[in-house]
C-alpha cells in the first residue's frame, strides 16, 4: 500500500510485509526513507554500518534512518519462515530499495 501523506508536503509512505524463506538473506542496500520494520513471526538478524547485529523476535521491532547503510538482513533460522512488515516514509515516487554507495 502506498499513500501520500498530505500533513508532510512531499513525502509518502509505502507499507509491504517482506517474506524471508530459511536461510534468505538480502543484499547490502539503503533506503532513503525513514524505515520501520515490525516482526510478526519468526526471527530476523538486522545490523547497520556501524553498529551491531540483532536479531529481533515477533513484536520487536527496527528503524532505519535515510542516510544508514543496511549491511545485515537476514532470516535467524535456516529451517522456519520469517516474516515483517516494512513502513517507509520516503520522497514521493522515490524507490523503496537503493544500491549501497
Amino acid at each position: 500500500m502506498t499513500r501520500d501523506l498530505p500533513d508532510i508536503a512531499g513525502k509518502d509512505v509505502l507499507m509491504i510485509t517482506v517474506d524471508y524463506p530459511p536461510g534468505a538473506a538480502d543484499p547490502v542496500h539503503r533506503h532513503d526513507a525513514d524505515s520501520f520494520i515490525y516482526v510478526l513471526q519468526g526471527s530476523i538478524v538486522m545490523q547497520l554500518r556501524g553498529g551491531k547485529e540483532v536479531t529481533l523476535n515477533p513484536g520487536q521491532t527496527f528503524y532505519e534512518g535515510p542516510n544508514d547503510v543496511h549491511t545485515v538482513g537476514r532470516n535467524a533460522s535456516q529451517t522456519e519462515p520469517a516474516r515483517f512488515l516494512v513502513l517507509l516514509i520516503k520522497k514521493q515516487g522515490a524507490p523503496a530499495v537503493l544500491p549501497a554507495l
